[in-house]
């Protein structure tokens, strides 16, 4: 494990953090050494960086947030991805999650709808020399076409059904994990695979995230 392996204070931070996934479940390896070699303190605001290694969901601005540890590690441990995959992620926001995708994968597109968050996102993962990481500023229920298909899809908050343009940009065999919002407030992970027959679908468990907002999500709002 590369808990320690960055030049910076918070390597037994990490590593306590791992453990404590170790303990929540999270058992895919790859998924926990892209914890260890990941500085997350560098993806929240100052204001509360010394919780950066908390195994909670903490404020980044904009009304959105950085989510828990463990829902990022299960959600990337669900994807079951190989270090082959072109990935899709919906709502970049801190840029942390994204940062963990580029390490487990070929590929990464992040689209986000606010333009303060991509940019904020994109100075910390340059500053983690993951330049090749590619940031957008879009709706991101519409996906992103130009480099579709892909092979993951990861939707980093909550809408009212799975967006028919997602499923559209997700390959044949690929998996794209999205929480799903019921008219009661609840909020189910669910995992989609596309086949040839169109898709199937898993639940996953409860989780709490901030609404998709665009056309296929909750209304639609201008990117700020």
């Amino acid at each position: 494990m590369a808990a320690g392996s960055l030049s910076d204070s918070y390597g037994g931070y990490r590593a306590r953090l791992i453990e404590e996934l170790r303990t929540q479940g999270i058992n895919d390896m790859s998924v926990l050494a892209a914890v260890g070699e990941t500085p997350r303190h560098l993806f929240v605001p100052e204001a509360v960086r010394h919780r950066a290694y908390e195994n909670s969901a903490l404020p980044i601005g904009n009304q959105q947030t950085i989510s828990q540890p463990y829902v990022q590690a299960l959600y990337l441990q669900t994807l079951q991805l190989t270090g082959t995959e072109k990935v899709l992620e919906i709502g970049t926001g801190s840029g942390y999650q994204t940062a963990l995708l580029a390490r487990l994968a070929a590929q990464v597109v992040s689209v986000e709808r606010i333009t303060e968050l991509a940019r904020s996102a994109r100075k910390a993962l340059d500053s983690i020399d993951l330049a090749s990481v590619l940031v957008v500023v879009a709706d991101g229920t519409m996906g992103w076409k130009p480099l579709a298909p892909y092979d993951a899809i990861l939707v980093a908050a909550a809408g009212p059904e799975v967006p028919e343009a997602l499923v559209r940009q997700l390959a044949l065999g690929g998996k794209m994990v999205i929480p799903i919002e019921s008219p009661s407030g609840h909020q189910e992970l669910v995992r989609v695979t596309r086949t040839e027959n169109g898709t199937e679908e898993e639940m996953l468990g409860a989780v709490k995230f901030v609404p998709l907002i665009g056309k296929q999500g909750f209304g639609m709002q201008s990117a700020e």
